[in-house]
């Protein structure tokens, strides 16, 4: 005893500085919402665990201190709470698993239904006035082996919900047929005159049996999205090694590894293209059908098809680190956490059994007093407890957000998590990034306007020779100008970068600077207002080339909108979402860009630090606020909104602050995940409807004697069907921007 104190004190010392991590467990045993809050109860009750559990995709996510609570005991707690439990492995060995189990259900259930078969046909006749009852014994002799030996799994599962201070399913059917059947089996026994009922028990519990075998094959084609993403990964590769092509497993591929893809293949890895020119169809990356030309110097992804021409690529990123995995990693993600409403439907779940418990007794009671005998009194509270199983309960939201997240997955959305996709639907002001979100972010010069004597080739070397210090999508798109027209930039030195201004430094020997009109006046530099005003009126961003406080010229940069903007921010107006726009750019350009995009509201001259206390201002308006945008300086406001959305060829930091990655770069896909979080509230409060509903009806008319067992249980089992089966509706989803 003592020695165990120690350890556990060394333990606790030693968790002080050990990092949390993150775990994923494939559960198997669950029922029911309810099996799903308790075993979450279970699970952080434990020393600093956090965890949620997932009943539609049967997964515990996991945030543990490895130091204080070993995996190993995070296992023993969900097989001490009635459950099992295993670390997730490979797809394709828990697609075998999950057939094998499938199949083990499918076998029980048809034995169970060839046992009940002569008794649900003796209940039949009876209904069509042919009397040919089976004798008592032989009522007996095929009940108890469907009640013991394929009905065990509900006596286990209420044992250990019950021993867990919870309550299930499992507990309503195994009360339910256990009082059906050992009252058969006392009339039988003790030869009383009253009838038997072999097979509502027998009956029901094959009715259960069918219901959770249906469930099954319904959870799993809600899954079949994520299914197909991981099977789209080709198993071998053409690696080139020592001027050899040799067929190399993929997860046997390293980052430089020269492989082939040859028309009609997949890519097996991130990559960078060598030699070779081709198309691309990157569906599965972006859900945009349209083929994308690649050539030397393109990137190429895992799993995107080659249709013609031979590449020759470089592998940059393999295994776990392709855009394919980073997909699967956060489908799988959204799929195992909880929205809002769901947890509701747990909370009730929770409570649920053992209200329904007393509601039964009650009717037993009521019915007893009231001089209907025993037998009457017990089959009206055996109907009670069977139709009242919190199944389709449990089922309502996740199935919906499976599918949901699924779908949005093959349509370029990538979603976190459920929250995001609950809230999106009720944003009511949307922030836009103006560069690379409403513009293709790829700003081209326009025009180079010398001032005074100096030159064009002249004023494009000094301005070259600033921005090739600069990362800023304005200094790029100089300097590539400048290699265009086969120009040297000039050697800089004092390099200085003011973020959103403008860059300083030291060209020839001489003090020049490159910025906004602003900076430019800040530092004393004489510029031509009209000129500037002109171009800004184009919506075009104007720099100033100075050097030793002499203007030496102009540089105009235009960044195209793109195609779908305008038409995306009409949509967003339409759905009543407010949208404003943040840009650096000066008062005349911001409002050239706005109104080409049909927005009626703009921030001009935002600093990057800056743009997430404008979100802050608009959150504090009491108003619900999303936040688009694709850099590194989009961060902050990113992480500071309701919901976020990043732009997949923005940094990756900013994806990484994003609740919702956009694969397309395209604004109409805001617009989608609007209309998907719309959709998919709507069928989450279908569901929970028809379950609350079902729950409501049945009950009272259980309770009123006007419901047989058998056909109470026939109606518990197709309301989960008819859950799962609603939530597959949502395959049907359709984007504005599809182009299935």
């Amino acid at each position: 005893m003592a020695a165990a104190v120690c350890a556990y004190n060394r333990r606790m010392k030693n968790s002080a500085h050990a990092p949390l991590t993150h775990s994923d467990l494939q559960v198997t045993g669950m029922h029911c919402g309810s099996c799903s809050a308790r075993l979450e109860k279970v699970l952080n009750q434990l020393p600093e665990v956090s965890a949620s559990v997932s009943i539609a995709t049967e997964k515990a996510h996991i945030t543990y201190n490895p130091a204080l609570t070993p995996l190993d005991d995070l296992i023993k707690a969900i097989q001490g709470a009635g459950f099992d439990a295993h670390p997730m492995r490979d797809f394709a060995a828990e697609k075998q698993a999950r057939a094998k189990a499938l199949q083990h259900e499918q076998t029980q259930f048809l034995i169970s239904a060839l046992l009940t078969a002569p008794m649900l046909l003796e209940m039949l006749l009876m209904f069509a006035g042919i009397h040919l009852m089976l004798p008592g014994w032989a009522q007996f002799a095929l009940a108890t082996p469907v009640q013991f030996w394929i009905g065990w799994r509900f006596y286990s599962g209420a044992l250990s919900s019950l021993r867990n201070g919870g309550a299930n399913m499992d507990v309503l059917v195994a009360l339910g047929t256990s009082a059906a059947y050992l009252l058969s089996a006392a009339v039988l026994l003790l030869g009383l005159d009253q009838p038997l009922y072999f097979e509502a028990s027998a009956t029901l519990i094959t009715l259960v049996l069918m219901g959770k075998l249906l469930e099954s094959r319904a959870k799993g084609r809600a899954s079949s999205a994520l299914e197909a993403l991981i099977n789209l990964q080709p198993k071998i590769a053409h690696v080139e090694r020592d001027g050899i092509v040799t067929e190399v497993a993929v997860e046997e591929m390293l980052p430089g590894d020269i492989f082939l893809v040859r028309p009609g293949e997949s890519v097996p890895v991130d990559g960078i293209v060598q030699d070779g020119a081709s198309s691309l169809d990157e569906a599965m990356l972006t859900g945009e059908s349209l083929p994308q030309t690649k050539q030397a110097g393109d990137k190429v992804y895992a799993a995107t098809l080659n249709q013609h021409g031979l590449l020759k690529c470089r592998a940059l990123a393999v295994g776990s680190h392709t855009q394919l995995a980073a997909i699967i990693r956060l489908v799988e993600q959204a799929q195992g956490s909880k929205a809002a409403i769901q947890k509701l439907a747990d909370r009730i779940s929770g409570i649920f059994v053992p209200t329904v418990v007393a509601i039964a007794a009650l009717t037993f009671c009521a019915w007893w007093l009231m001089g209907a005998g025993f037998s009457v009194a017990l089959i009206n509270a055996v109907a009670v407890l069977v139709i009242s199983c919190p199944c389709a309960l449990g089922l309502a939201t996740p199935t919906a957000l499976v599918v949901a997240t699924g779908r949005a997955a093959q349509q370029g959305i990538l979603i976190k998590d459920a929250n995001a996709l609950e809230r999106t639907h009720q944003l009511s002001v949307l922030v836009v990034d103006k560069t690379g979100t409403l513009t293709e972010g790829r700003p081209v010069v326009t025009d180079v306007l010398p001032a005074g004597g100096s030159s064009d080739t002249g004023l494009l070397q000094t301005a070259a020779a600033l921005a090739q210090g600069s990362t800023h999508p304005l200094s790029r798109a100089l300097l590539e100008h400048a290699v265009s027209r086969q120009l040297v930039p000039a050697q800089s030195t004092n390099f200085r970068e003011t973020p959103g201004a403008g860059l300083q430094g030291l060209v020839a020997e001489q003090n020049c600077l490159l910025g906004s009109p602003a900076f430019a006046d800040k530092a004393g530099i004489v510029t031509d207002p009209i000129l500037i005003a002109g171009l800004q009126q184009q919506g075009k961003t104007v720099l100033i080339i100075a050097c030793e406080a002499v203007l030496l010229g102009y540089v105009a940069i235009a960044d195209q909108l793109r195609p779908s903007s305008r038409a995306a921010v009409a949509a967003l107006h339409q759905a009543g979402i407010r949208v404003v726009m943040l840009s650096g750019d000066n008062q005349s350009t911001a409002q050239a860009i706005a109104a080409q995009a049909g927005i009626r509201e703009f921030r001009a001259e935002v600093l990057p630090q800056d743009k997430a206390t404008h979100v802050q201002s608009f959150k504090s308006e009491k108003k619900l606020v999303g936040m688009v945008g694709d850099g590194i300086n989009d961060a902050p406001a990113l992480a500071a909104a309701d919901v976020s959305f990043a732009m997949k060829s923005g940094s990756d930091i900013a994806i990484e602050a994003a609740d919702i990655t956009l694969m397309r770069n395209d604004l109409m896909s805001v617009v989608d995940a609007i209309s998907l979080s719309h959709a998919s509230l709507k069928k989450i409060r279908q569901n929970l409807f028809f379950a609350f509903g079902y729950n409501v009806l049945g009950i009272p008319l259980a309770a009123a004697g006007m419901l047989n067992p058998v056909i109470a249980g026939a109606a518990m089992a197709m309301s989960s069907v008819s859950v799962v089966s609603n939530a597959l509706l949502l395959k049907r989803w359709r984007g504005q921007s599809s182009h299935e």
